[in-house]
């Protein structure tokens, strides 16, 4: 059976002053009604109902979750004592998956993207299943294909063709997993052809996945089994914490897709956008007659080229403003360049050394 693992512990601090610690990017409504991981959920529809479903996320994290998504039973919900990258994270949900399904297949996708239309997506999970299922051995992934020269997202270069169904997207051999690179090389990828943007977003049998972090990460496994051992004892809780801190963070690219060798990458059918910062949302949302994209009460004069954003309540008026973001909540309000959002993550590391943890 297909079981989902989505990724809901990242911190979203481009997205500060609405993302914080305690309400990150993926509980937030920025690209529609729903929040990010509501509609991620959504998403699977019938293909992966909510008792085969695993929500991985930061312990402190887990009361607000369960507040948005009510429909989902308590043990969907996988609470991590502190960060400690992807790689433990998925390794400890195939473990807890394979003591009830020993055949299960887990798609493992973040929680903070926007994917486009559901029923394609649907379809692309149920090709990658079955590409899995006809070599179970075999780690599926999804590449976008680039349409401009990204150097904040990992490429995966695409190696000899699949035979596919038809109706199924065209589908590849990796040849290999690259890092962020610098301009140049983008623009190389870029031209190619040959390359796509890594979505972080995978398919592969629990087993597998185990069996490969047993293998490359085994002190890793180790204490990753001592957790899942004590699942149900009175204990659990205080092994959760020791074991899991002492794990040394790793990613699961680092841990295991780039030294993998049996790797299958889709090009995606769908519409993707990881909703990076501020500027995705000139992407995802219409825009008025002078560039401007508006979310809540606003009057400006001689403003383009603006993204805008604070509560129905609370009028917002910018006077001769070009390419700014301008972002209030009730204790905290930002006015930033909309080309310089790397600062913003800047701005939060200097609020932690000057003592203002109240904003984070």
């Amino acid at each position: 059976m297909l079981h989902a693992v989505i990724m809901a512990g990242g911190s979203g601090t481009r997205f500060w002053p609405e993302s914080r610690n305690a309400r990150p990017k993926q509980l937030l409504r920025l690209a529609g009604d729903s929040t990010m991981l509501q509609a991620t959920v959504a998403r699977l529809g019938r293909l992966v109902p909510v008792e085969r479903m695993l929500i991985a996320t930061n312990q402190s994290l887990v009361p607000a979750i369960a507040a948005q998504l009510p429909e989902l039973p308590k043990s969907a919900l996988l609470g991590e004592p502190c960060k400690r990258d992807t790689a433990p994270c998925i390794g400890l949900a195939a473990l807890l998956l394979l003591r009830s399904d020993p055949d299960a297949t887990m798609a493992v996708m973040p929680s903070d993207h926007v994917i486009s239309p559901d029923e394609v997506f649907q379809q692309a999970l149920r090709q990658a299943a079955a590409l899995v299922d006809g070599q179970p051995e075999r780690i599926v992934t999804f590449g976008i294909r680039p349409t401009y020269p990204a150097e904040s997202f990992g490429y995966i270069e695409r190696g000899a063709p699949l035979e596919v169904a038809a109706g199924d997207a065209p589908a590849f051999q990796v040849k290999r997993f690259r890092e962020k690179p610098q301009a140049e090389i983008a623009r190389e990828y870029l031209l190619s052809g040959n390359f796509y943007w890594n979505a972080g977003i995978f398919v592969w049998k629990a087993a597998t996945i185990a069996r490969a972090l047993a293998a490359r990460q085994p002190e890793m496994f180790a204490q990753l089994e001592t957790i899942v051992a004590a699942v149900g004892q009175p204990n659990y809780a205080d092994v959760l914490a020791r074991e899991f801190a002492a794990i040394k963070g790793i990613s699961i690219d680092y841990a295991v897709m780039e030294q993998a060798t049996d790797v299958v990458v889709i090009e995606a059918p769908f519409r993707w956008d990881d909703v990076g910062s501020w500027q995705s949302l000139a992407r995802l949302r219409s825009s008025d007659a002078d560039g401007n994209t508006i979310a809540g009460k606003f009057l400006g004069l001689n403003t383009q080229g603006s993204i805008v954003r604070g509560p129905k309540d609370h009028l917002i008026v910018t006077l001769g403003l070009k390419d700014v973001i301008v972002v209030h909540t009730p204790d905290a309000t930002l006015v930033a360049n909309k080309h310089d959002e790397e600062a913003i993550r800047q701005l939060t590391k200097l609020m932690e050394e000057r003592g203002m943890k109240e904003y984070l």
